[in-house]
């Protein structure tokens, strides 16, 4: 495979990865990258695909933190955060896709997430 060919490869796989998460908040979200961690032999694709996985996680373990809190009425104290936290959801994935179309050979790192994979 030709450089041209390897870097299309890589935006496309990479950026799905990441933008994934506009596609549905459930199976489909974390389905792609899971799809695409299986089937790539890329390490950069690999690499973000791993990044978008522990991204979803990382949403879906402190939505189900607020819920907890909420349940015991403390998370009523936190609710002035969840706008910024939905406008976080939003816009790291856009960074992500505008930085792996950029640098196709570098892969994206999330800022402050604990990566599980």
């Amino acid at each position: 495979m030709n450089d041209t060919s390897l870097s299309g490869k890589r935006r496309l796989l990479s950026a799905l990865c990441h933008g994934s998460i506009f596609f549905s908040a459930l199976l489909v979200s974390i389905g792609i990258p899971i799809a695409i961690l299986f089937v790539s032999d890329d390490s950069v694709i690999r690499e973000n695909a791993k990044e978008a996985l522990n991204f979803h996680l990382n949403i879906w373990f402190y939505g189900a933190i607020y819920a907890v809190l909420t349940a015991l009425l403390i998370g009523y104290l936190l609710l002035p955060l969840v706008p910024i936290f939905i406008l976080l959801t939003w816009i790291l994935p856009i960074i992500a896709i505008v930085k792996v179309i950029g640098d196709p050979d570098k892969a994206f790192r999330y800022p402050f997430i604990f990566r599980v994979l």
